[in-house]
Parts: C-alpha cells; structure tokens; sequence
C-alpha cells in the first residue's frame, strides 16, 4: 500500500487515564507522549491551532437564506448529491446524482459547522500539549458562539438538515442528523477545556443543556426517528450520536440500552455473512461507503469498551461480524480502482488510505497486529499528521 498516504486521519484507539472523565475515542497514552517530545505532528498542530487563534467563526445566523421558520437560528443544509434538474426551466424539483458533491452546499450552515468542530478539535489539543490559555480561551470563544450565545447560537436541532430545493416543502430530512455527527470528536476536546479556568461551570452547564434539548430531538421528532429507521450507515451514524451526547448529559442509561441493541440492531442486518454490506455497495462510491460505516462502527466499539461491552467481538448465529466486514474489503487494499467489482467513482487513493487507517484501529482495538502489512508503510509515511498525537 505504498500510496498510503494520511489526509485527514480520523481518532482511534481508546485507552483508559485520567485526562477523561467519559468514555473516549482517543487515545490517551498518546496524547500523554506527545507533551514530552517536539514532533512533526505537534509542530504542525500548533501552527494550525496558531491560525485558528485569528478566526472568527461563521455562525448559523451568517447565512444568507432563512429557513422557512423564519428564524435563522435554525441549522440549514443542502443534501449533498442533489442538483438542479435540467428539464425545467427553473431547475425544480432537484434530482439525484449518487457520488457527485454539488458545491451548493458550501452556501448554509454546513461548512460553517465542520469547519467550527475542527477549530475547537485544534485548539482544544494545542491547550493540552501546551497548557497555554490561549487555545483555550479561543475554543471556549467557538463554543460559546455556536452554542450559548443568544445572538449566535444554533437553535438544538435540525429540522431543516439536508433539505432539497423543491421536494419536501423545504423541510430537512432523516439524511440531516449526519451532518452533527462531527461533535462527537468537539466533546472529546471539551473533555480537555475542563482543566482551563477558561472553560466555566456556566459553560459547561449551558452546553450540557443544550445537548439535552438535541438528544431529545434527537428522539422524539419524526426526522430524527426517521434517520433511526435509516438501514444503511446513516443508522449507524445516529446511534452511535446518540450514545455519545447521551453520555455526555449523564443519561448512561439510554447510552447503554443502545448499545445492547447495536448488534442485532446495525451489526447483522447490515453485514452478511460473507461480510459484505450490501447497501453501501449498491453506492457509487462503494469502497468509500464500506469503509464510512465501519468508521462509525469503530466509533461505537470503543466507546463500547470503556463502559466494559465489547462489541467488536459480536458474532450472529451464521458468522455475521466486524471482522468479515474489514476482510471483505482486504482483496482490494493497495490495487486500483479496476479490480474493485463494485463502483467507485471517485477518491480510490483517499479511501484506500481511509482503508489503511481503518485497520490499524481494528488492531489497536485487540492489541494485535493482524493487519500490519496492510497500514504499516501508511502509519510510517503519516509521521507529519497532526492527528497522530490522538492515535
């Protein structure tokens, strides 16, 4: 796999200490390690976390559509695979294009969203590699914004998440739920906030009920009992939101009852025995997709863990589990996109990577190194990566 090489490493590898007061999905001794050496990797995070010290994020109220609420509050999205149709004069209603991004969707609060997620990711690691109150302070300032100022913050839930211009009376649907699923890697950097005076009571309270506010929708509202009911990754994704911010508000109880129910639930009705996942690769990006889902199944299991389940090691009564699911795709890992008998249309040298990084999660997860040779030249050439200080 020699074209290995990190893009955006995504977090792995849990392990137990005391940075944490939650099951977490990064890696602790790591993290631990890099406050006591000068690498490539932290170098390279301060310098980003540097550039995020001048930033002032875009909020949801910057954005230049109201939602038919009337309130710009309200989180708005495009679904990403949705274009104009061209046989109307108008371009209405949208039409699918599986695989293709329309860049439309850069114009709402989606962006605005990832790009905030990262920013407190950044600063959050560069106040611990360097307990400079400056990051910090700057994270709590992003948190603040998006969260609990009346002026600014995001109303706590997704009502409008993925509409599509011309269908639905421009409401969101079940699709949307994904798009927070990037604040499950915004609370591990909370985790980090408590240890600054910078981060207060007040703001840990206001953060917390607000999550309480989304979980409940979350639960309740028919979009997001509706992306519950999704079969493919979308479930998945939904759950595994579910039992991190029911964590984090102190509703162990929900957390746990859904992971009970993962297995049966998400693991043998999206795995085959063969382990392939027949829904993803009915997609045209079928690699990228097989790969996406397991990431979250991933997540789960080491959230799973921490709270003494082990997922990873569930088997159906005719062989249905995560390890087949990460073999199935072992035949394909370093050939090109041509020997892949499923589609995929774009990215094969990204997810490849993706690929790569996937199982050496898996083998952190045992503490084995069945997959070595399949990740070993992309964990060497990912030396610069600032996410190795989270492996």
């Amino acid at each position: 796999m020699s074209k290995l090489i990190a893009p955006f490493v995504v977090l792995l590898c849990l392990c137990p200490g005391t940075l944490f007061s939650q099951p977490t999905i990064w890696n602790v001794e790591s993290m631990q390690q890099a406050r006591f050496k000068t690498s490539e990797a932290v170098k390279l995070l301060i310098r980003d976390a540097d550039k995020e010290l001048t930033k002032n994020i875009i909020t949801v109220v910057d954005k230049p559509m109201t939602p038919p609420s009337g309130d710009k509050h309200d989180y708005m999205s495009m679904g990403r695979y949705w274009w104009p149709n061209p046989d109307t004069k108008d371009g209405l209603p949208y039409v699918r294009k599986d695989g293709v991004s329309n860049p439309e969707i850069e114009k709402l609060d989606r962006l605005p969203l990832a790009q905030m997620t990262r920013g407190v990711k950044l600063l959050t690691m560069a106040f611990y590699l360097t307990k400079e109150d400056k990051y910090a302070a700057k994270a709590v300032d992003h948190l603040r914004k998006w969260f609990l100022d009346k002026k600014t913050r995001m109303n706590p839930h997704l009502n409008y998440g993925q509409t599509v211009p011309g269908h639905n009376n421009g409401m969101g649907r079940g699709f949307g739920v994904i798009d927070t699923y990037s604040f499950i890697e915004m609370l591990e950097g909370v985790e980090l906030l408590k240890s600054s005076r910078k981060f207060t009571k007040k703001d840990q309270q206001g953060l917390q009920e607000w999550f309480v506010a989304y979980l409940d929708w979350m639960l309740t509202s028919p979009i997001g009992k509706e992306e519950y009911e999704a079969e493919n990754n979308h479930g998945t994704a939904f759950d595994v939101q579910v039992v991190r911010f029911a964590l984090f508000v102190g509703k162990e109880d929900v957390a746990r009852k859904y992971l009970e129910n993962f297995p049966a639930r998400r693991l043998f009705t999206q795995i085959k025995p063969d382990g392939s996942q027949p829904l993803e690769l009915a997609r045209t990006t079928a690699f990228g997709y097989s790969v996406f889902n397991l990431d979250h199944i991933l997540d789960m299991c080491y959230m799973a863990k921490n709270l003494g389940i082990d997922l990873f090691n569930e088997n159906s009564p005719d062989g249905r589990n995560i390890t087949k699911a990460l073999e199935f795709l072992l035949p394909y890992a370093g050939k090109t996109a041509q020997d892949f008998p499923y589609q995929q249309i774009r990215d094969w040298n990204k997810v490849q990577q993706d690929y790569a990084l996937l199982l050496y999660r898996a083998d952190n997860l045992n503490k084995s190194t069945l997959y070595k040779k399949y990740y070993e030249n992309y964990v060497k050439q990912s030396v610069k990566n600032i996410n190795l200080i989270i492996y």
